[in-house]
């Protein structure tokens, strides 16, 4: 939440957001706010970025997972030939089990 503070103060301010809340809603925003000392625009502009960046993260999290086992699918299926190496190792391991 500092970090979304410190963000916040560096650049300026020309957006707008607006959100209607019933009263309990508003109420339960209003407590941490005042316990922080913080106005109620300002708990919720901080606690909104902190919510985006963690979606955000969460969200690459995920993307990035789906990606690895795409590739390691791709790679059980569809394996590149064995190089020279390989194939010689293989010789080798055959030559000494006797295969």
């Amino acid at each position: 939440m500092q970090r979304a503070r410190r963000i916040e103060r560096r650049s300026r301010k020309q957006e707008r957001l607006e959100a209607r809340v019933t009263p309990a809603q508003k109420r339960l925003i209003e407590r941490p706010a005042a316990l922080r000392g913080t106005s109620v625009t300002e708990f919720v502009v901080a606690s909104a970025q902190e919510a985006a960046t963690n979606a955000i993260r969460e969200l690459d999290v995920l993307h990035l997972r789906d990606e690895a086992r795409e590739v390691s699918i791709n790679a059980v299926l569809h394996p590149p030939p064995p190089s020279d190496t390989a194939r010689a190792a293989v010789e080798r391991y055959r030559k000494r089990v006797s295969l």
